[in-house]
């Protein structure tokens, strides 16, 4: 059934629509795009707090600005549900972040008013800016560019080499600086306590508002010359720098802190900034959840919680008549303080994801022992490498996304120095919803051309608990990779006791005959699944667990390649420097020819969808695997059938 936007929505498909609004009807206006957003993600799934919190800045940032003239860049994409829908796209929403429909973040493909594609956190100030440079290049000096930003996503450190450059950039543009106290998981470091002190300091906002409208009423050109005026200013900038502010310390002009849900001051604050020229920060305190109660009180649980009840606030949970076998993330976050209770040097790490990584488990249970260090991947690195250098066997979880931005860390801080940070990259494969933005496509490739790495993918759960376990062990001490994906357990009885795997050492899972397929990681189950259906057609492949991409199991390798002629590699990243390259590669060195074919991610973006339907779109999922057997034992098939190609 079609949900139906309120009246002034269904008036608004661009934002000149919305411009026509009265001002004093805008509050309404916000009121209905926050009832529509909750209506369409109850129903359909998606990102939710964080747009709900946003609905008003949104709303003034689409009728204050020239939208897609001036250019809004937005940081950390699910807060722009309602920026989506106010531009153009309020009839396809019930798409959003479904196979072939709406992308759950701004893409620049999708519309002219997305300018920049975003997914990570912290690059919209410095999007932003080169944006505004080119305009001043350009000569187009009517053109206005935002940035908003969460406060959570301040704390990386992209966001201050920004702000740094900005300040001296001489360019016309307003960076937001949305502060809602919380990310996904509630926000951590000195940031956070100075923005609260901010927020909450009467004398220093009392002292910067007094200074700010001493400035604007100064009488330029009239009574007093343009240079006294300059001198005062400048002074009263100074007295206001003394006051130990960050954001003017870099020479940005610092605006509020003002209310976030307030439509009309946002709206008159946005017309009073476009007045002023130079880089500029504007504070603006919002609620994440805003208009939802539920939300507003437990903000993480409400981040994406899946289709829910608006009514009553249930979420709807799957029902399954089997017990079902528990995430990898839980897996890890269980097995890690198993560990960790007979191992005092094991630590926790994670920039800014232990609800999702499931390090809270630890945090909880052990709070000196694992950190949360914010949105900082590269600096998650290089501390768990200088806690290395002590002594200890850091468990650094990072999302394998994610960890592409921390790659100069693991190649310089952990891999030349042989430090054993022991990497779990959580989100490997192909995630789903959140598409390429977050797809774990690379890490394989990326991980295995660094000397001194050890890289390996568990396929089920109990071989990720081996795999915990032979890193931490002293006589590995080298930096090691665990990849998992997301969810996607197979072992309802997965609490399995733990046991060394020998490092580069795979395993035979099944004896077979003309064919092999070798797979990595739990693209295991699909081959598994795929065997059972070719054994109808009487084929019967022989199967390898390869578990280590490097070292490669040698041994295991030339079995198979001396006995199976036809060879399937099966892997959940790139074609392109993958398992299978390496497969093929290793054959190149020792001059075997067998028949080859590399199943994975294929050498392109792969948009958003489930799972499953991505996994079939890529063709590496069980019906992949068995079509490519088929075609490649096509004369096999031929005569077990009586001469009927199948």
């Amino acid at each position: 059934m079609a949900i139906t936007p309120g009246p002034l929505l269904q008036q608004v498909n661009t934002p000149a629509d919305l411009k026509k609004i009265p001002e004093d009807k805008l509050h309404e206006f916000c009121d209905e795009l926050r009832q529509y957003i909750i209506d369409v993600v109850s129903v359909h799934g998606g990102h939710f707090a964080a747009s709900l919190g946003v609905v008003e800045l949104t709303t003034a940032l689409h009728y204050v600005y020239n939208t897609p003239e001036d250019l809004l860049v937005w940081d950390v994409g699910h807060q722009a549900y309602g920026h989506k829908i106010i531009t153009g796209r309020r009839d396809r929403f019930e798409t959003n972040r479904k196979y072939n429909g709406l992308s759950g973040f701004p893409k620049i493909s999708e519309s002219e008013y997305d300018t920049f594609g975003v997914g990570h956190s912290s690059t919209s100030i410095s999007a932003a800016l080169g944006m505004a440079i080119a305009a001043k290049y350009k000569g187009e000096k009517d053109r206005k560019v935002v940035a908003v930003i969460g406060d959570g996503s301040m704390t990386a450190g992209m966001a201050f080499e920004a702000m740094n450059h900005a300040g001296v950039s001489n360019t016309d543009m307003l960076i937001i600086l949305n502060d809602n106290g919380i990310g996904i998981d509630p926000n951590v470091g000195a940031l956070k306590e100075y923005l609260t002190d901010i927020t909450i300091s009467p004398k220093y906002n009392k002292f910067k508002d007094d200074v700010w409208n001493a400035l604007n009423k100064l009488p330029v050109g009239k009574s007093i010359s343009k240079s006294i005026a300059h001198k005062l200013a400048e002074g009263l900038k100074g007295m206001l720098n003394s006051n130990s502010n960050l954001f003017e310390s870099l020479k940005l002009r610092y605006f509020g802190p003002i209310d976030g849900h307030n439509i009309t001051k946002l709206v008159d604050t946005l017309k009073d900034l476009k007045q002023i020229s130079g880089p500029k920060i504007l504070h603006v305190i919002t609620t994440k959840g805003k208009g939802y109660a539920l939300a507003e009180k437990d903000q993480t649980k409400w981040h994406a919680p899946g289709l829910f009840d608006k009514v009553t606030g249930e979420i709807i949970k799957k029902t399954f008549e089997t017990p079902q076998p528990p995430k990898y993330q839980d897996v890890f976050g269980k097995t890690i303080i198993e560990l960790a209770e007979k191992n005092d040097r094991i630590f926790g790490i994670t920039p800014a994801m232990p609800s999702g990584s499931s390090l809270k488990y630890m945090m909880e249970q052990m709070p000196n022992r694992a950190l949360d260090v914010g949105i900082c991947e590269q600096h998650a690195v290089t501390l768990s490498a200088g806690m290395a250098t002590q002594g200890l066997r850091v468990f650094c979880n990072i999302y394998s996304s994610f960890m592409q931005r921390a790659y100069d860390q693991a190649v310089h801080d952990v891999a030349i120095q042989q430090l054993p940070v022991i990497f779990c990259l959580d989100r490997a494969g192909l995630v789903g919803d959140d598409g390429p933005t977050h797809h774990g496509c690379y890490d394989i490739a990326y991980f295995r051309c660094i000397p001194n790495m050890i890289v390996s993918a568990p396929m089920n759960e109990s071989e990720l608990r081996n795999l915990m376990y032979t890193a931490q062990l002293e006589k590995n001490a080298f930096p090691f990779v665990i990849r998992y994906p997301r969810g996607e357990g197979v072992m309802p009885e997965w609490r399995t006791p733990m046991e060394e795997i020998p490092v580069g050492k795979g395993r035979r899972l099944k004896e077979g005959k003309d064919i092999a397929i070798l797979s990595f990681g739990h693209p295991g189950n699909f081959a598994a699944s795929a065997i059972r259906t070719l054994h109808q057609d009487g084929i019967l492949p022989g199967h390898y667990d390869l578990r280590f991409a490097k070292p490669l199991d040698e041994a295991l390798l030339h079995e198979a390649c001396q006995k199976y002629p036809k060879l399937i590699t099966v892997e959940d990243g790139t074609v392109i420097g993958g398992i299978g390259a390496a497969v093929l590669e290793f054959m190149a060195q020792h001059g075997y020819k067998n028949e080859v074919r590399i199943l994975g991610i294929p050498d392109r973006l792969v948009e958003h969808g489930t799972p499953k339907e991505l996994h079939r779109e890529c063709g590496y999922d069980a019906e992949g695997i068995v079509a490519a057997v088929r075609e490649m034992m096509r004369e096999k098939i031929s005569v077990t059938t009586g001469g009927v190609e199948v």
